[in-house]
Order: C-alpha cells, then sequence, then structure tokens
C-alpha cells in the first residue's frame, strides 16, 4: 500500500506551512519524521490522512487521490493518530477500542469474532486490557495515549500515521509502544509513519528519516546516511556531536549546549539559603 505527498502545499490564512512538499512513504516500512515546531510536522500527517485538503498538489493512496476516496475505504486501509484526540465524556475504554472497528463493520450490524479478537489483541499489546471498563477521564495522560494507540491498531490498517505516539508517557512505554509498532512493521509489513521528538529514538526506529525545516523536506533516507551534526544544527537548532549508537549503531544525537553548561564551575551557595 502507498501513500505519497506529491507537490502539496497547504496554509492557514497568510501562513504558509507546506511549500510544494513531496513525501512518499516507504512502503512496508517506518518512517520517522522529525523537525523543529512548526516546520509542517502534523500538517504534513493530516494531509496524507485526508483530515485537511492541500490548497495545490495532492495525495494519493495507492495511486487513486485520497479525496476521491470515500471516508470509511480511507479508514479501512489508513490509521490516524492526532497529537491531541478527543474522545465523547463518559467513554470507557472498552468502548473507544471497539470504535477501531467501525470502518470495517456494516451499519448496524453486532461485531463479528474477528471483531472482538482484533480489540483484545489491540488491548493486550497496549497493556490496557485491565482498564477496558474504566471511563477516560480516570486515567492518567499515559493511560489515555495507550488506549488510543489501541484504538488505532484495533483499526487494523495496512497504512498507521501517528502524531507523537509517545506524548505523556514514562521511558519505558514509550520503548513498548515503539518496539509495537516496529514488531507490526516486520511482522506484518504495514506501513507506519511517525512524529517524533525525541531524534535518538527516530534514529533507532525509523528505516527512513525525513527531517522538515520550514515546510519543506531539508533531506530524506536511511539515519546513518543523512543524520550529521549539519543535519542537527540547521534542523533542530542545536549544536550537538554525532556518534555512533554503541547498541545499535544507528546515530546519536549528543548535544554540546548541555555539555558546555556542565563544565561551569558555579558560585558556592549562600549559607544563609542552603539547608542543613
Amino acid at each position: 500500500m502507498t501513500l505519497h505527498a506529491e507537490a502539496v502545499s497547504f496554509s492557514y490564512g497568510r501562513h504558509e506551512v507546506l511549500r510544494e512538499l513531496d513525501c512518499e512513504l516507504a512502503e512496508g516500512r517506518i518512517t520517522a519524521i522529525v523537525g523543529a515546531n512548526a516546520s509542517g510536522k502534523s500538517t504534513l500527517l493530516r494531509a496524507m490522512a485526508r483530515l485537511i485538503e492541500p490548497q495545490s498538489g495532492r495525495v494519493l493512496l495507492d495511486g487513486t487521490a485520497i479525496t476521491k476516496l470515500a471516508t470509511r475505504e480511507v479508514a479501512r486501509r489508513v490509521g490516524f493518530l492526532p497529537q491531541s484526540p478527543i474522545a465523547p465524556e463518559g467513554l470507557t475504554v472498552g468502548d473507544l477500542v471497539a470504535r477501531g472497528r467501525y470502518p470495517h463493520q456494516r451499519l448496524g450490524r453486532a461485531q463479528s469474532s474477528h471483531d472482538r479478537e482484533r480489540i483484545e489483541w489491540a488491548l493486550e499489546s497496549t497493556d490496557t486490557a485491565a482498564l477496558r471498563d474504566r471511563p477516560l477521564d480516570q486515567l492518567s495522560g499515559g493511560q489515555r495515549q495507550r488506549v488510543w494507540i489501541a484504538m488505532v491498531l484495533a483499526q487494523d490498517t495496512g497504512v498507521l500515521l501517528l502524531d507523537e505516539p509517545t506524548t505523556y508517557l514514562d521511558l519505558a512505554h514509550q520503548l513498548e509502544v515503539l518496539d509495537l509498532l516496529a514488531e507490526l512493521n516486520e511482522r506484518d509489513g504495514r506501513t507506519v509513519a511517525l512524529v517524533l521528538h525525541d531524534l535518538n529514538q527516530a534514529c533507532r526506529y525509523a528505516h527512513v528519516l525525513v527531517a522538515m525545516l520550514d515546510g519543506k523536506i531539508y533531506a530524506a533516507g536511511p539515519p546513518r546516511e543523512i543524520v550529521d551534526a549539519t543535519l542537527v544544527r540547521d534542523v533542530l537548532h542545536l549544536r550537538a556531536e554525532v556518534i555512533a549508537d554503541p547498541i545499535s549503531g544507528s546515530p546519536l544525537c549528543i548535544p554540546l549546549q548541555r555539555a558546555a553548561r556542565a563544565s561551569v564551575t558555579l558560585p558556592p551557595a549562600d549559607p544563609a539559603t542552603s539547608s542543613s
């Protein structure tokens, strides 16, 4: 299944966010999209999910303009998790995850055994099965994020688009989610695209890295081929040294600002304000 943004431009009022941008997701691979705030990352993902329509250019799903496809048809093939999803008040975890099956169900039909199996798998995969009867508004931010990911997984699509899926998660759960996405990609050949703020995680998990700057693609390719100190400086506005990760061999960004600050000798604490 292929998804391709072709010469896409999009503006919010007079503010141009995407500028004749071309981005084709590598089929059956994991693509991580990185960049500074307001670089256009989330807007690109929303255009590819057909949530917004470009002012010019087009998004192609398997060669067909995505705007010409029915909403339900797109939802059967492309799953999308926005940055700050909102659910109706009073919804339980089980109710929300079950909504991931709606595109596959006929109107008025009850859940099939396959629907129930996919829902259960999504809950178990995200460690949220024990929460199924809990209202969403009683969960922590990290728990809610895992439940939303479960809903997208229950949708069972060939393409997954996730905008900052590790938001609100502690480090252990961040890695669990990224490991799960890597497993889905490797086992089922699902195409995955995700926006990440952590460049090191993006380099470790992605086959392809897309670095955005001012609404355009600054560089795209395997992380080991494109990530260096110049890219980090230009795209993330950060002075850094880039070395090989001793575990994965992927690029590892070491910020120099922090290292420089740590070398500064601070004056001794005022005895009047220090604790005994």
